[in-house]
């Protein structure tokens, strides 16, 4: 297994419906670390960008209206093979055609009404989280499961100081356990 990133975009049906945070937590849930966070508005030219495979297709033009009419949230998101297991929780890109207990097939419609784009490959990943997100609004941190807290990457000295006070914690917990 490998640590890697991906790109989920909450689409307008998900916005609407006040599904992120559920949608979110699920991710969440399966110890996917959040890296970047935003709601945005999107526009022709990066729609353009993003769908230029289809960009000849016939329905290329409803697919622009459907995802420029509410803003989207756009989401970094890492863990171990984060990819592929994003990929099987949100189901086939046809809702309908999802089984139940994945995302799409609990909440999405059809194939474009289906709650999340995902990236497919490593490759798109990368290619996508630069387009959605600027430099600096992705972030690189530690989570200590232990006290549930998260911490900002820092020089080497902080590093050192958030593990020393972290000892210092489970040190107290165990004492005030054993003496209580």
């Amino acid at each position: 297994m490998s640590s890697e990133i991906s790109l989920i975009l909450f689409k307008p049906d998900a916005v609407e419906k006040n599904l992120v945070g559920s949608v979110l937590a699920r991710f969440q849930a399966e110890g996917f670390i959040v890296r970047g966070l935003k709601m945005m508005q999107l526009d022709h030219a990066i729609l353009a960008d993003h769908y230029s495979h289809i960009a000849d297709k016939p329905f290329f033009p409803s697919i622009v209206e459907f995802m420029s009419k509410t803003p989207v949230v756009a989401l970094a998101l890492s863990g171990e093979n984060v990819i592929a297991r994003v990929r099987e929780l949100l189901g086939p890109t046809d809702s309908q055609a999802a089984p139940a207990g994945t995302i799409r097939g609990d909440l999405g419609e059809d194939k474009m009404i289906n709650v999340c784009h995902a990236s497919d490959s490593p490759e798109a990943a990368a290619a996508e989280i630069k387009r959605f997100f600027r430099d600096g609004e992705v972030f690189t941190f530690w989570y200590s499961s232990v006290t549930s807290t998260t911490i900002a990457a820092a020089p080497l000295r902080s590093r050192r100081r958030f593990f020393h006070a972290e000892l210092a914690h489970l040190f107290l917990t165990y004492h005030k356990c054993i003496f209580s």
